[in-house]
């Protein structure tokens, strides 16, 4: 009988010690996705953050002359796929276009963060894009010809680039830019993503990219 009093001050202070670190780790993890686009500020000259409900950052960047649009998108699971982070890069200027392009690798038609299902016309795909692309218009009489964009469709060799939009109120690249972790989460259900920041050498070719395909349209003009 002696032996209870001991074993319930045992239990209460494992199960003090377990709350305490399940508070710990879920700081972490908050302090870690409030923070996923810290190691790319310094490539800007100015920048304005807010936290999303998702409890991730979004960001709007200047670089010179150029303002840019960051958002970092959660996808919960869908069919036999793993919980993902997506990665919206949007340069925010207009550009010289009078119709919507929109470029997807390998559409499900589930991509939350994608009008592309909505834009009513389908259009024939460049040998330069992956198998099973797709691309979409509002208006393809309207748009700009496509051996003018194909030199820029490179970027699809990443195979993490999923979508590229070409409209009239700015050009956005779409890229996956984490996975959960496949063990983890058929085993613990462990659906977190984004505790690792958006590195610099990750997005400074997206920048550079949509600066590029801006100044190619815009000489087109």
């Amino acid at each position: 009988m002696t032996l209870l009093p001991f074993v319930a001050a045992t239990l209460g202070a494992t199960a003090l010690w377990l709350g305490w670190q399940t508070l710990q780790a879920a700081r972490s993890r908050s302090a870690a996705r409030a923070g996923y686009f810290d190691a790319v500020t310094p490539l800007f000259d100015r920048v304005r953050t807010r936290i999303e409900p998702t409890g991730l950052p979004r960001i709007a960047a200047d670089l010179g002359e150029d303002s840019f649009d960051l958002q970092a998108i959660p996808d919960s699971l869908t069919f036999r796929k793993l919980p993902a982070l997506w990665v919206m890069v949007t340069l925010t200027a207009p550009t010289p276009v009078k119709a919507t392009l929109d470029i997807m690798a390998r559409p499900t038609g589930n991509e939350p963060f994608s009008h592309f299902s909505r834009l009513p016309q389908s259009l024939a795909c460049p040998p330069e894009l992956p198998e099973g692309s797709g691309i979409r218009s509002d208006n393809a009489a309207a748009l700009p010809p496509l051996d003018l964009i194909a030199p820029h469709l490179a970027i699809f060799s990443d195979p993490k680039v999923k979508e590229l939009v070409i409209s009239p109120k700015g050009l956005r690249l779409v890229i996956l830019a984490d996975e959960a972790e496949r063990g983890r989460y058929l085993i613990f259900r462990d659906a977190e993503t984004g505790r690792t920041p958006l590195s610099i050498d990750r997005l400074l070719p997206l920048l550079d990219a949509l600066r590029a395909l801006r100044q190619t349209l815009t000489e087109a003009r």
